[in-house]
């Protein structure tokens, strides 16, 4: 007995929390068999089944072996064995083969592996003596065969017919045409490409009161972090002591640089590299909200975050900001109205040190009520603001997003090519105002405009339905 099977035994639950089996599991290998369970499992599912093929079944983050594992262990009733000799040399198969072999005595089910003949093959120890569904000559045949097999084995069907259209879905996105040509793709990162070179720990002399040195961190116009009795900041001492003279007198206790703390903390003060790298991220993104503040952006709770939206501060209702390299200059707007509504672009900001320092931007647009063809109050009701998400925003395009985004950092940077967000009087992070470039090594040929129905649509976000054009 091979060593997954033996520790997969061991692993198996008892009777008291072992899972129902009513799945068909697909022994299959990738890509040799791809199209072949592309093309079985939703027909097996429209015949009432329930199927796993790890072509659809897997999600980001699986331990995929582990999922297959316990899967075939402790769920499936039946197992197909698509049989060609490239499949069958696979360690993955035959120690799937192991696996269900030991299932088959311990279910007392002989037929618990049903081999299905894609092409020609060797037999294989262990399974020579199983009588195959022949699919070589015929899939509609084959499908036929199997079909009526899995009747007579009285094999369990699910209580209602469901098809999973990712099926058909993933088969769309093999069928992609790949052009083996580069192509420069636009993110929604900014890096960082400049930040303090410390940052430092100062904690007070003697006692202070707790609530009032909380209050000085919480209402400075820089980031500060407190922590454990102290405070975290990259600030000097000259620049932070006038903060705090009214608290308690500080004293530099610690002080290191900044891409250290953030890859190994400081142990000093029991600070790990992960909870380093969140504290100095916090700070960050309290450096950009507080930035936004200070040019007058609306602020917008979202449910997880805020987001920062143009506003009368900033432009007029209808005017467009240019934005782009000279010589292919470009515009779109940032404020409108939509159905009686006033839209008003906006993002969030999420710091982040993997695989370099940078923020991600999200697009946002939030509504108010148009009076007068002015702002009014902003829609409170979070169930409308989602409804004219959905409804408003259809009609803009990738472009138009696009246009949007870089709009907006034009309008934050100015005539610099950079963000800077303050730290401290003499501190700053400064931000790349255009957005880092990727290259793909490979191209689609896919349109440039889409239909409304393929438009992909960020429920997060808002958009205008009437016809806005950025060139």
């Amino acid at each position: 007995m091979n060593d997954l099977a033996l520790a997969t035994r061991k692993a198996t639950p008892s009777p008291a929390v072992k899972a129902t089996r009513d799945v068909i599991f697909i022994s299959k290998a990738t890509p040799d068999d791809d199209d072949f369970a592309l093309w079985l499992a939703p027909r097996l599912e429209a015949a009432g089944y329930v199927v796993f093929a790890d072509i659809l079944c897997l999600q980001a983050g699986d331990r995929w072996r582990k999922e297959l594992t316990e899967t075939l262990q402790n769920r499936a009733v039946k197992m197909l064995l698509c049989c060609q000799d490239s499949t069958l040399d696979k360690n993955g198969v035959q120690e799937e083969i192991g696996i269900a072999e030991d299932l088959a005595r311990e279910l007392s089910d002989p037929r618990f592996i049903i081999p299905l003949k894609i092409k020609k093959f060797r037999k294989l120890f262990g399974i020579g003596g199983l009588q195959y569904v022949d699919f070589e000559k015929s899939w509609a045949k084959g499908l036929h065969d199997l079909l009526d097999q899995l009747e007579k084995q009285s094999v369990p069907k699910n209580g209602q017919i469901a098809i999973n259209p990712n099926w058909e879905n993933y088969k769309k996105r093999q069928s992609l045409e790949l052009i083996q040509a580069p192509e420069v793709l636009t993110s929604n990162w900014l890096r960082i490409s400049e930040l303090p070179d410390m940052i430092r720990f100062f904690e007070p002399k003697g006692a202070i009161s707790h609530g009032a040195f909380l209050c000085v961190c919480n209402s400075s116009e820089f980031p500060l972090k407190f922590h454990n009795r102290g405070v975290l900041t990259f600030m000097t001492s000259e620049e932070i002591e006038p903060l705090f003279h009214a608290v308690a007198p500080l004293e530099l206790r610690h002080e290191v640089n900044t891409l250290q703390f953030i890859e190994q903390g400081l142990p000093a003060l029991e600070i790990r590299g992960r909870d380093a790298s969140n504290i100095v991220t916090s700070m960050f993104r309290d450096a950009w909200e507080k930035y936004c503040r200070s040019r007058g952006l609306l602020e917008y709770f979202y449910s997880k975050q805020a987001g920062y939206h143009v506003s009368d501060a900033q432009l007029p209702i209808g005017k467009k900001i240019p934005w782009g390299k000279q010589g292919s200059r470009r515009s779109a707007m940032l404020r409108n109205i939509a159905k009686s509504k006033v839209w008003q672009f906006g993002i969030s900001a999420n710091p982040a040190s993997w695989p370099y320092p940078h923020f991600k931007l999200k697009t946002r647009v939030l509504f108010s009520e148009a009076i007068d063809g002015k702002p009014g109050a902003l829609i409170g009701n979070v169930d409308q603001q989602f409804r004219l998400r959905r409804s408003i925003c259809k009609g803009w395009r990738n472009k138009q997003w696009h246009g949007r985004l870089m709009a907006f950092l034009e309008m934050l940077s100015g005539d610099s090519a950079y963000i800077k967000l303050p730290l401290g009087p003499s501190e700053h992070i400064r931000l790349e105002a255009n957005p880092i470039l990727f290259t793909s090594p490979v191209t689609t040929p896919l349109p440039n405009v889409l239909k409304d129905e393929d438009e992909e649509i960020d429920e997060s976000v808002l958009g205008n339905h009437g016809i806005e054009t950025d060139d």
